[in-house]
């Protein structure tokens, strides 16, 4: 199955499935590929027939780069907009947000609604903060500030064109521009009080919010030095997360492993499992709702990969740890390729048959389809 939506004049940024209805969607968008002018949020329904339509939407002032269903309230859309606000939105409404919220310096890039306690949501900026909000206040209840750029080893750029392992001795001056960003932060599904983000100085790292300010927090290299741009908590193993970053690689990591490792070598930790396939940077990781072991991935390569993950099952006698893109049998179950554009945001759908995805790109288009191998 494959179903399409045209945004004409605008550029996909991020889509998300309403959790309460089985039909919709809202999708984050920005014109001129979110580059400059205005931005769109756009609400879709899936009819009975098939198709989608759009049953409302509203235009900003910015480029908007990602949105969060209200999981108390139906009818509401929060929106991460790149004048450094969000932008609460009822869907039966018209034109105007119903609350705003402002305190970034810089773009909003990310933002995530609490699944547990629901009464908090949280976003993510290029100005090197993750701030947690109630929607019942304009003012943010804490600020969160991850490991700072200087922290970090960065990589020789000319060692990730070869397909070894980088040495210390090749730890070198590699630069990037959106080294303070935090690309994306997001609650734990099991645990209402722990946050990660993920940054632009490779670092990805863990907040306990009910300890001090001050308190350090877990973090850890996770893509060479090289910016980390997406992460995700998996949805059934707690301890188990998911990053993927500039080096085309998406990376599996025991949180227990990297904090006995933090504690006890002070090293850069190993992943668990690294699935290997898109040609350029990954995007976003996104682990199934319905399985403790699929995951999908967006890329700059404009591909969607549905990915299993090997690291607990050895029927098919290949050894976990590096996942090949060669064959379903080693990790990849599909890879979409209708996208024309940069592909940036995906989601599951929570209903019906598991396994149904929504996407969209640079290309301005919504596909909804079938993960997997039919």
């Amino acid at each position: 199955m494959l179903i399409g939506y045209h945004m004409k004049g605008y550029s996909g940024y991020a889509v998300q499935y309403s959790p309460f209805f089985d039909n919709k969607l809202a999708v984050a968008t920005g014109s001129n590929f979110g580059l400059v002018g205005n931005g769109k949020l756009f609400i879709l329904d899936i009819t009975p027939q098939g198709k989608i339509v759009e049953s409302n939407s509203f235009l900003t002032k910015d480029g908007l780069f990602d949105v969060a269903w209200n999981e108390l309230h139906e009818n509401q859309v929060l929106a991460a907009q790149g004048d450094g606000s969000l932008r609460l939105f009822d869907i039966n409404l018209q034109k105007y947000p119903v609350a705003i919220f402002q305190e970034h310096e810089r773009e909003v890039f990310s933002c995530n609604w609490n699944l547990i306690d629901k009464q908090t949501f949280l976003s993510s900026s290029w100005d090197g903060t993750v701030k947690i909000w109630s929607p019942a206040r304009k003012q943010s209840l804490r600020t969160l500030l991850p490991t700072p750029t200087n922290n970090t080893v960065l990589v020789d750029s000319t060692v990730l064109k070869q397909d070894v392992p980088v040495s210390n001795q090749a730890q070198h001056k590699y630069s990037s521009n959106n080294k303070d960003c935090i690309y994306q932060a997001l609650y734990s599904p099991h645990d209402s009080n722990l946050v990660m983000s993920c940054s632009g100085n490779s670092y990805v790292s863990i907040f306990d919010i009910r300890q001090p300010v001050n308190t350090e927090q877990q973090s850890f290299i996770a893509h060479r030095g090289l910016e980390a741009l997406t992460c995700d908590f998996n949805k059934y193993r707690p301890h188990i997360v998911a990053t993927g970053g500039v080096d085309k690689l998406i990376k599996v990591w025991d949180l227990r492993m990297v904090r006995q490792s933090l504690l006890h070598t002070r090293s850069s930790p190993v992943s668990i499992n690294e699935m290997q396939g898109h040609s350029l940077a990954v995007r976003r990781v996104f682990w199934s709702p319905h399985h403790s072991d699929m995951l999908l991935s967006t890329s700059y390569d404009m591909t969607c990969r549905t990915w299993q993950d090997l690291t607990d099952n050895n029927t098919s006698g290949y050894t976990p740890g590096r996942t090949n893109n060669s064959h379903p049998q080693r990790g990849c179950q599909f890879s979409f390729e209708n996208h024309s554009e940069f592909v940036f945001g995906a989601d599951w759908s929570l209903w019906g048959e598991p396994g149904y995805v929504a996407t969209t790109g640079w290309d301005g288009h919504v596909y909804a389809w079938y993960a997997f191998p039919r």
